[in-house]
């Protein structure tokens, strides 16, 4: 979907396909059928904005057969989808029985995620709508933080140099501009707004900037006015805004939050978990590990990196941090210009819920429509042409 902002900019919303499993060409076009087009008819939307994974395979595929891309092209066309973004973080393998911390391989010390990076950058090229000049991907913030020695800190950085070169090349080849977003995750290298300007800053601001990640902004407890001044203040562009609520327990020693939270703490995905003590943000690398003892009650809430549905709350005492998307949407777009034209609904993990939908595409579209009526409510119309 389309919306017009008040300063004449357009602002795209649409959702992530890596909450499908599909890892090769015929499961991604499959699930354009299967569940993109039904959330465009839920919707009642002309088009719809579909932010594609695209694992290792598939991108290799589209890369180097120009009929495979048409191919791919072709049907979203005719489906009424548009693609202006691609999620390059997860390179394989994401809906495997345990994913964990996998999913930060390989990191950008490897020539690996180079490759893979700059392979999505022109593919997304291709598949821009013909109106359109400017896509985003987002991939991971450099590494796990662990084992992350000076030496593999500057093979990324060279790595960095060698993306913004190709992103470059890129663009005066095809006049498409594709600009990458490194996304800020508890855990990781970059976790924070403020460790982001730490390790990013300086690179070129036309090709390289932030995916800001609203569930991660709020498992680090970091104000989103200040975590945007911040971004600003450093020159470092949000180019990708990823919509998403963590979950919270507010009191969690109250037996009921427990057994709540016990039923999130499920075997695929990292579940990073993060409270507050005397002003510093304290956690651990999974709610289990939380849940076991190694998060103490400080007698502030515990926020979970479990990417919660936009338009529902989880199981009570339980709650989410929605609040602080709408702060951050406020914060992008409800100013002057438009900080961001990019905003794509991450919620990927629908299959892992307590009790998993069985309309997944009702799911989604619940949750487009609730952003939508954010966005119209911060003064954007949707472009219905």
């Amino acid at each position: 979907m389309r919306f017009l902002h008040p300063d004449g900019s357009t602002v795209h919303l649409g959702y992530c396909s890596n909450v499908h499993q599909a890892e090769d060409l015929d499961g991604v076009i499959a699930q354009l059928a299967d569940h993109a087009e039904p959330v465009r008819d839920r919707l009642g939307a002309g088009r719809l904005g579909i932010g594609l994974w695209l694992a290792r395979g598939v991108v290799g595929e589209l890369a180097d057969d120009a009929g495979a891309l048409g191919r791919l092209r072709s049907e979203l066309r005719a489906r009424g989808l548009e693609t202006v973004t691609l999620n390059a973080f997860p390179y394989a393998g994401f809906h495997r029985e345990v994913v964990k911390k996998d999913v930060y391989l390989p990191d950008w010390a490897d020539e690996a995620r180079l490759k893979y990076t700059l392979d999505c950058a022109r593919v997304l090229a291709a598949l821009l709508p013909d109106d359109i000049r400017q896509g985003s991907v987002s991939t991971l913030p450099l590494a796990w933080r662990t084992p992350w020695s000076r030496d593999r800190a500057e093979e990324a950085r060279r790595a960095l140099d060698r993306l913004t070169t190709g992103l470059a090349a890129l663009e005066s080849r095809t006049g498409r501009r594709i600009r990458v977003g490194f996304e800020p995750e508890p855990g990781c290298v970059v976790e924070t707004t403020t460790q982001a300007v730490r390790e990013l800053g300086g690179l070129d601001p036309d090709r390289l900037g932030v995916c800001l990640d609203t569930c991660h902004l709020a498992v680090q407890f970091e104000d989103p006015a200040a975590a945007l001044h911040r971004l600003a203040e450093a020159g470092l562009p949000v180019v990708k805004l990823q919509a998403s609520c963590a979950v919270e327990a507010a009191r969690p020693a109250d037996p009921d939050a427990r057994a709540a939270l016990h039923r999130l703490a499920e075997p695929r995905f990292l579940h990073q978990t993060r409270t507050t003590a005397d002003g510093d943000v304290l956690g651990v690398d999974d709610l289990p590990d939380a849940l076991d003892g190694g998060l103490p009650d400080a007698g502030g809430p515990w926020r979970v990196h479990f990417h919660a549905p936009l338009h529902t709350q989880p199981e009570p005492p339980l709650r989410t941090t929605s609040a602080q998307l709408d702060q951050v949407l406020a914060g992008l777009l409800g100013g002057p210009s438009a900080g961001c034209a990019h905003i794509e609904v991450e919620t990927y993990t629908w299959s892992v819920l307590p009790e998993p939908p069985a309309d997944l595409p009702g799911g989604i579209a619940a949750e487009l429509a609730w952003a939508r009526e954010r966005l119209t409510g911060l003064g954007l119309k949707e472009d219905l042409s």
